[in-house]
């Protein structure tokens, strides 16, 4: 696969990894209720598909965690993201833990992003 398409599709499933986050977050703070099967798989493939083209577009750029800062920060960034989007989703224990720990996830979220653009640990900044 090309590196401007293979790009593209981890950007594609970037996004809809964040939107999934956001819809099922936001259910279990004001919703609760359980969540259809579909909805429930549906984010694990499309985080599974995105971890693979991460990793495809890693090799394809010869870049690596701990040899090139910015994908460090990426990485360390991603590994926050899941804790707090734990956090947001299953473990926390009142509806405020679950909003703070949302809005934390989205905050982490931009920061790869900014990380992503810019190919430095410093993102937006």
């Amino acid at each position: 696969m090309s590196y401007p398409l293979l790009k593209s599709l981890h950007i594609s499933l970037a996004m809809l990894t964040v939107v999934f986050f956001l819809w099922r977050a936001s259910r279990s703070i004001f919703d609760p209720a359980n969540l259809p099967r579909w909805a429930r798989i549906a984010p694990h493939l499309i985080d599974s598909l995105l971890l693979l083209a991460g990793l495809w577009l890693m090799v394809q750029l010869g870049q690596y965690p701990f040899k090139d800062a910015w994908l460090t920060a990426k990485v360390l960034g991603l590994l926050a993201y899941i804790a707090l989007g734990t956090l947001a989703i299953k473990r926390g224990r009142t509806k405020s833990a679950r909003a703070l720990a949302t809005l934390g996830a989205l905050l982490v979220f931009i920061y790869i992003v900014g990380v992503a653009l810019n190919h430095s640990p410093r993102a937006w900044f």
